[in-house]
């Protein structure tokens, strides 16, 4: 774990409730990014990594904190991070997406990102934000509650940041550029990994198996993060039961459950108490996916680690020559049980607690009515070239039937200084093809491609409803938002209906998310105020759909007074 001079007090106070914890800090980072030799699966390859680490480091920050992070490029790639989850409130030139807030860091350049955390606590995480980078570039982002506002349940003895991820033999540049260069699908993953290690099921993964140390009668806080590439996943630990207290860095009210399920780019906080019989227990992951896209559509092997009672108080973690006295695996449901998923997500509820600084803010009454289809579509298959989609067309994905174009400079460049020819701000509040989304349809599936965005004013409310549709195949895509929480206040099954859906609608205690898993076949809607000036991105958090083009950008304006108002841009800024 890297941890900057100042987060050590951060960590101090978390175990000791100090009342200096209630002082903000700025959290000073350095990181190189940089070419480092990793083992995995007998296979050993040179991955990116920041500080040679793979996962990357653990940042602890505080609530109120700012957070400074320069960013030094030493590889071949170009670069972005992002802070996955973080409002970045008047900072969206920190938010990281390449050429939606920033162009990318350069070979041998630097750029240093500055932002304070206002208005959050919990578990984020931080990733790179350019082509498929994030497989190796990313890490967990933990923003401690402040001393006045405690947690809404008991603390825990101490928390264990458990990052989901995927690990390919291959580079995995590679991967996504032979699947783009033939317009077809893309090389799984070889392994699930949890902390970048495969764990035990897998060869040659034995010895470096993640190792949770616990003791008897005491209580845990696992941060739960799914960074995995393309994958939403199952976790669990067998026989043990999770209460789920926090989704996406909001406090959620306790829900009791074997399993959860997290789709890329969503993080769960959930309790575990050791009050089972002394010994080793799996933790473990595997996929759900109810997307038919193959024989073998994903890695078959669940990715595990090990808790583990101990008769001391616990470390923080370590590892462990794992044996296979081990028991059984934690039951989940099947990789493609729909309505198991359904049920998990449908039971979180937003936890109302007014003590301190947290509380709802739901809207009631929108001003922005939008629907937006999500699904796969074609492009033309260039002449001379042989591409492997369907009918020899190139896949692509698309948002009310628009496939997003990387422009050639930010957007928010563009925007900010008033650069015409980067983008179009007509991108469609309705799909532009209006049919059964989840029946049968013998049309095209040829989309527009663009550099489309949605111009909002400061202060409205918007109601976004998500509905797949059935081109090619159904899927649970999870759809991410930059620099905003959204309220998910319904999701259902079929095509939606403006009617008589909104009347089943949530507006007392929904889960506050920045990444919605829309149910395969169905429905999602989300509510949300903008009340942060900038470009905000929106797209698919499977990276395949997001490099097939699933996304689209808001521009959120001014509003009055320089507290509504965007500052100008950092010096340092990446040029294109």
């Amino acid at each position: 774990m890297f941890l900057a001079k100042s987060a050590l007090l951060i960590l101090v106070c978390f175990f000791l409730s100090n009342a200096i914890c209630a002082i903000a800090a700025t959290v000073n980072l350095d990181w190189k990014i940089e070419y480092t030799n990793v083992t995995r699966l007998c296979h050993t390859k040179s991955l990116i990594s920041v500080n040679g680490q793979f996962p990357g480091p653990t940042v602890y920050v505080t609530e109120g904190d700012t957070v400074i992070v320069n960013v030094t490029n030493l590889v071949s790639n170009n670069v972005t991070i992002h802070w996955h989850g973080v409002r970045q409130l008047l900072s969206a030139w920190a938010d990281g997406p390449v050429y939606i807030t920033q162009c990318p860091i350069q070979t041998g350049h630097s750029y240093v990102h500055r932002f304070q955390v206002t208005g959050q606590r919990g578990t984020l995480f931080w990733h790179a934000h350019i082509s498929w980078l994030r497989a190796t570039l990313y890490g967990a982002f933990i923003i401690l509650p402040k001393q006045s506002a405690s947690y809404p349940f008991s603390t825990p003895t101490t928390d264990f940041p458990i990052v989901l991820g995927e690990w390919w033999n291959s580079n995995v540049e590679d991967v996504i550029a032979e699947a783009l260069a033939t317009g077809g699908g893309y090389n799984i993953s070889d392994a699930l990994t949890i902390n970048g290690q495969p764990g035990n099921l897998y060869d040659c993964s034995q010895q470096d198996t993640p190792t949770f140390n616990v003791t008897q009668g005491k209580t845990y806080l696992l941060r739960v993060i799914n960074a995995a590439v393309n994958f939403q996943l199952y976790f669990g630990v067998t026989g043990h039961n999770l209460t789920v207290v926090e989704a996406d860095a909001e406090y959620t009210k306790p829900y009791n459950t074997p399993y959860i399920v997290l789709a890329p780019g969503q993080t769960t906080n959930v309790l575990l108490t050791a009050n089972q019989t002394a010994g080793q227990y799996y933790m473990a992951a595997s996929v759900f996916s109810p997307a038919p896209i193959g024989p073998v559509p994903f890695p078959q092997t669940a990715t595990t680690a090990i808790l583990n009672y101990v008769v001391s108080k616990s470390n923080r973690s370590s590892t462990s020559n794992a044996t296979t006295s081990l028991g059984p695996l934690p039951t989940f449901p099947a990789y493609n049980d729909l309505q198991s998923v359904e049920t998990f997500y449908r039971a979180l509820r937003s936890q109302s607690y007014s003590k301190g600084y947290y509380y709802m803010d739901v809207p009631q009454a929108v001003d922005e009515d939008l629907l937006f289809t999500v699904g796969y579509s074609l492009q033309p298959c260039p002449q001379g070239e042989q591409c492997r989609g369907p009918l020899g067309e190139r896949l692509s994905a698309n948002i009310n039937n628009v496939t997003f174009a990387d422009p050639s400079i930010s957007i928010l460049q563009a925007y900010y200084n008033q650069i015409n020819g980067v983008y179009e701000t007509d991108f469609p509040e309705q799909p532009l093809i209006d049919f059964d989304y989840t029946g049968s349809y013998n049309g095209g599936m040829q989309s527009i491609l663009g550099t489309k965005v949605k111009v909002l004013n400061f202060n409205e409310t918007v109601q976004m409803v998500f509905q797949d549709t059935s081109l090619l195949f159904f899927e649970s895509h999870p759809i991410h938002l930059h620099g905003q929480n959204f309220y998910e206040v319904g999701r259902g099954s079929g095509n939606y209906n403006p009617s008589t859906d909104p009347l089943s609608f949530n507006l007392n205690d929904p889960p506050s998310r920045n990444t919605v898993s829309i149910p395969s076949g169905g429905w999602a809607a989300v509510r949300f105020r903008t009340t942060n000036p900038g470009v905000w991105y929106m797209h698919c958090h499977i990276d395949l759909h997001n490099s097939w083009g699933m996304a689209m950008a808001f521009i959120v304006k001014n509003g009055n007074g320089t507290s509504q108002t965007l500052p100008a841009p950092p010096a340092d800024l990446p040029p294109c």
